[in-house]
Order: C-alpha cells, then sequence, then structure tokens
C-alpha cells in the first residue's frame, strides 16, 4: 500500500516537474529577469525530445509553454480595470497562452521526429541536429508566430540575450538568430546531461551507450561554442565597420512621459500646466525634437485639428522652438478613423505639420477581424475600426539639415519587418511612443520595452522611445539603453517624468545585413529543412510498405 501512494507521488511530481522549464523561462523575462535562466531553461525538454517519442515530446513541450505563456502574459488582466470584460479578457488571455504554446508543442514533435531519424544514424546526424536542426526549427516557428495572421512578435528567445547586452548578431539575422544561439546553448546543456544520465545509467548496469556519447562529447560542445564564437565575432566586425562608416551627428531630443488615464477614463489636471511643469526641466538643453506619446493628444482633439496645432505650438514656446511629435486620433474626408502621429515644426515659414498613420494596427484593439465587411463587428473595437496607414518617414529640421526618421505606435515597435523598411526608405533613427495605461500597475511596461531594444539592434539605428504609464529612454544602435529612473533606479513607469538625450542620426547609416536580407535566409533554411524530413518521412514509409507481406 505505502509502496503504491509513493509511486503515484512520484508519478504526479514528474508531471509537475515538467513546469519548470517554463517557469525557468519565464523567470528570464521581466519582471524577475534572472536572463540567465534562458540558457538552460529549455535543456531538459531538449532531452526529452531527443529520445524521439514525438507524442511524448510535443506533451511536455505544451506543459512547459502553457505554463510559460500563462505567466508571462499575466498582465493582460489588467485590462479589466480600463473598462475591459473580465470574462472575455481571461478567456482572450488562455486563448493566446494556448495558441502560443502550440508552437512549443510543434517544436517539440518536429524535433523528436528529427532526432527518431538521426539516433538510426551516426554521430554525423547527431552534430547536424544539435549545430542545425534544433536551432532552425525553433526559429522558424518564432518567425511564423511572429508573422501568421498578423503575428504575436512577443519574448523571442533572443529578447533575452539582446537585453543582456549579447544582442550584436540581430544586425545579421534579427532577434532569430540570437534565439538560435541561445537554443545552441540549451541544446549544448542538453548534451552534457544526456552524457550523465547514460555514464549513470551504465554504472547501474542499464545502458551500454555511455561509450558511445563520450566518444564525440569534446567535438559537439567545442563545435557549438565555436559557431557561437564565429557568430559573435562576425557580428563584432559588423558594428565595427558600421561605427567607421558613420558620422558623429545626433539629434538632441526631449521625452515627455505624462501618464496621463486610460483613454476610458477623464483626464487628470490641465494637460497645458502639467507638460508646462514637465518641460521646465528639460527646455534648458534646447531639444530639436519634443516627444509625446501616443494618445497625448487624445486630451486636445485630433492630430489634425486646429486645437492640436495650439496645443503642439505651446509645447514647441516652451522646449525652445522644437519640432514636435504626438500621438492621436483622426479621421478623414470618408470618415476612416486612424491612430496616427503627428510631427509639428515652427519656423520663419509658418507651420509645418505631417501626419504618420499607424501601419501595424491591434486586432480586437483597433479593429475586429472582417470588421469592414461586417460593419455590425465595429461597434466591439474598443478605440472604433481603425484603417491601417503605409510606411511613411517624418522628417526633421535639426541642425542645418533635414532629418527623416521612422515612427512607430504602440504595438508597431514589436514589428521588425516595418523597422527594416524605414531603414531602407532613409531613416536616420526611430521613434517608437506608446500607451501603456491600458496595462496600467502590470509588468507590461517593462516587457514592452525590452522588444523595442532588438529593433534598435536589427537596423542599426539610434532609438528614442516615450511610454504612457510606460518605459521612456534611448536605446543606441548596439542595444544599450539610457531609461528615465525612479529613485530605486528601475525605470520610471507610474509617475510623471522627462528627460533630454542625444541620439546618434548619421548622415548617411550603412544599412545592416539584416536590414537587406531581412528573414528571407531563415525561411529558405527553414523551408528546406522542413523538405527534407518530409521527404525522410515518404522514403521510411514507402520502405516500411514494401515490407508488408502480400
Amino acid at each position: 500500500m505505502g509502496g503504491s501512494v509513493m509511486e503515484r507521488f512520484v508519478g504526479r511530481f514528474k508531471q509537475l516537474a515538467w513546469f519548470l522549464p517554463g517557469f525557468l523561462l519565464w523567470a528570464a523575462f521581466p519582471p524577475m529577469g534572472e536572463r540567465m535562466d534562458v540558457l538552460f531553461a529549455l535543456a531538459p525538454l531538449m532531452v526529452v525530445a531527443r529520445k524521439g517519442d514525438s507524442c511524448k515530446s510535443a506533451r511536455r513541450w505544451f506543459q512547459s509553454g502553457i505554463f510559460f505563456w500563462v505567466a508571462t502574459l499575466s498582465w493582460m488582466p489588467a485590462i479589466v480595470k480600463n473598462n475591459g470584460p473580465w470574462p472575455l479578457v481571461v478567456l482572450g488571455w488562455f486563448a493566446l497562452a494556448a495558441y502560443c504554446a502550440a508552437y512549443f508543442a510543434a517544436y517539440g514533435w518536429l524535433s523528436a521526429r528529427y532526432w527518431r531519424w538521426a539516433r538510426e544514424g551516426g554521430w554525423a546526424r547527431r552534430l547536424v541536429g544539435v549545430l542545425f536542426a534544433e536551432p532552425v526549427l525553433w526559429c522558424g516557428l518564432e518567425l511564423i508566430r511572429s508573422r501568421f495572421l498578423g503575428g504575436f512578435a512577443w519574448n523571442q528567445l533572443g529578447v533575452v540575450a539582446a537585453n543582456s547586452g549579447f544582442g550584436g548578431p540581430a544586425a545579421l539575422g534579427g532577434v532569430y538568430l540570437l534565439s538560435a544561439a541561445v537554443v545552441l546553448v540549451n541544446g549544448t546543456v542538453a548534451g552534457i546531461a544526456e552524457r550523465v544520465i547514460a555514464s549513470v545509467r551504465a554504472r547501474m548496469g542499464r545502458s551500454h551507450d555511455a561509450a558511445a556519447l563520450a566518444r564525440w562529447r569534446s567535438l559537439e560542445t567545442l563545435m557549438a561554442f565555436a559557431l557561437i564564437w564565429g557568430v559573435y565575432g562576425a557580428a563584432r566586425a559588423e558594428r565595427e565597420a558600421r561605427a567607421a562608416a558613420a558620422d558623429a551627428k545626433t539629434v538632441k531630443v526631449a521625452l515627455v512621459q505624462r501618464n496621463f488615464p486610460c483613454c476610458f477614463k477623464e483626464p487628470e489636471g490641465d494637460p497645458a500646466g502639467i507638460y508646462s511643469n514637465l518641460l521646465a526641466a528639460v527646455s534648458a538643453t534646447q531639444p530639436d525634437l519634443v516627444v509625446l506619446p501616443e494618445s497625448a493628444m487624445s486630451e486636445v482633439g485630433a492630430v489634425d485639428g486646429a486645437a492640436a496645432l495650439r496645443f503642439a505650438a505651446g509645447i514647441s514656446r516652451q522646449a525652445g522652438g522644437a519640432a514636435v511629435l504626438a500621438g492621436g486620433g483622426r479621421a478623414d474626408a470618408a470618415r476612416r478613423l486612424y491612430n496616427s502621429a503627428a510631427l509639428y515644426r515652427y519656423g520663419a515659414g509658418g507651420t509645418v505639420r505631417e501626419v504618420y498613420d499607424k501601419v501595424h494596427l491591434v486586432p480586437f484593439g483597433e479593429f475586429i477581424p472582417l470588421d469592414k465587411w461586417i460593419t455590425a463587428l465595429q461597434r466591439f473595437a474598443p478605440v472604433g475600426s481603425c484603417t491601417p496607414g503605409e510606411p511613411k518617414l517624418l522628417k526633421l529640421a535639426a541642425g542645418g539639415r533635414i532629418v527623416p526618421f521612422g515612427v512607430a505606435i504602440c504595438y508597431e515597435d514589436t514589428d521588425s519587418a516595418l523597422m527594416r523598411a524605414y531603414a531602407r526608405m532613409g531613416a536616420r533613427f526611430l521613434c517608437f511612443i506608446t500607451n501603456d495605461s491600458w496595462f496600467s500597475d502590470s509588468v507590461e511596461a517593462e516587457a514592452h520595452a525590452w522588444q523595442a531594444t532588438v529593433r534598435a539592434v536589427e537596423t542599426g539605428l539610434a532609438v528614442a522611445r516615450v511610454g504612457n504609464s510606460g518605459v521612456t529612454g534611448t536605446i543606441a544602435p548596439d542595444g544599450s539603453a539610457s531609461w528615465l529612473v525612479g529613485t530605486d533606479l528601475r525605470p520610471l513607469v507610474d509617475a510623471r517624468g522627462a528627460m533630454a538625450d542625444r541620439v546618434a542620426a548619421p548622415a548617411s547609416p550603412r544599412l545592416a545585413p539584416y536590414v537587406v536580407l531581412g528573414d528571407r535566409p531563415l525561411k529558405t533554411i527553414f523551408a528546406l529543412l522542413i523538405l527534407a524530413m518530409i521527404m525522410v518521412k515518404y522514403k521510411h514509409e514507402r520502405e516500411r510498405r514494401r515490407r508488408l507481406p502480400v
């Protein structure tokens, strides 16, 4: 009786233990930020996949994935206090978590299918699996998640590396190349664990494959780290080449974090007076550009209206004649709604106003899928059914020259394709504005800022970022950030503040390889690997049928 109870306890403990990799992976991101965890969190799951049982592997990966995504999206219920109906919010939270966890399961299944084939061969197949197949499968699935049906490009593995000072390879292959390096390290840790397990089992007389694993342990580990060293060496050489080609031209920016409440609540205080107090701390720097957050003009009127012009003129005067960038809404002559950002420039020739309309809209936030065809759905969009715009650069007059720059509104800063398009169009730097008050008093603001760091490295362009109830600061092209911080030295989120800084804006920046090549190399390699796996599967199935008795 006691033995059966103990066996049941051990069995249940083993089931719960498979949530541990998801916990460790979650701990690598905000709020805990235990970055080193990402280097070994997935190793236990990779050991399972290498045993070749695809169904069991998919199940274990999904278990850890669902824990990770439910935990990492725990900021979603914060929207309930901003008029979000809690049943729909909770349903959306778990549905999105399950959808993202399905990619974990897909990786577990595909990886196990590869290893079932690899275990039938020699050490060469194993090396291909460790050095190539595992990283490519993971990164290919990350890319699909980031693009499919509008994409959810949040918390790729490479985001941790970029925010740990190791983001250099993103200039060569985007966040996905960073994720590949992380997977490679996890695979190496898994290989070491496999050898330890095999050695213990051999000593217990349960296995005789320890010698086979030990024979190639040095080669496998050394080749993995040599590959990582080579990638980071190439990234360093590329960064040095771009630095040598760039000039020292900069733009002075003043970043103002107003922290007004969510758009469903009444404004707090007089906006003009609040901004006046905040600008007092930075106006002495004589900035070229004052950046206000997304929805800043919602307290005033449409970004292309007369009230917005007057309000921006007041901000400009207080900042010594600087141009002003601010976000808000607008409607065109056909009454189509846009989430926009406007650049207001003032000079002897009068006022110049340029408007950028957000390209990458948030589904179920700024529109309901199919609501342009089924108009009854539009009343369910929290801010109205918005219309996407087109990629466009705004032009800042600074230092006797015109400096084009790209704007990302809210979730757009996770869209690497859009940021690469800005770089190819000639952007000299990027401005990210967001309104995180929807998720105020949650970890979303800091997690959101982590995504922005990768875009700076990928494009090789500096970033000026302003968040409403968010994170405000500047990010250098190498990923190093200077945030507006509180007394605890953590990014200031739930308090007002302002800061001034210089951001690099070279006259003719050299394009990073990732800007030129984009995701085409990864798409090609991933497609070829999947095709090869299908062909192997077809070949095995055909041979199995031939062996069947007639």
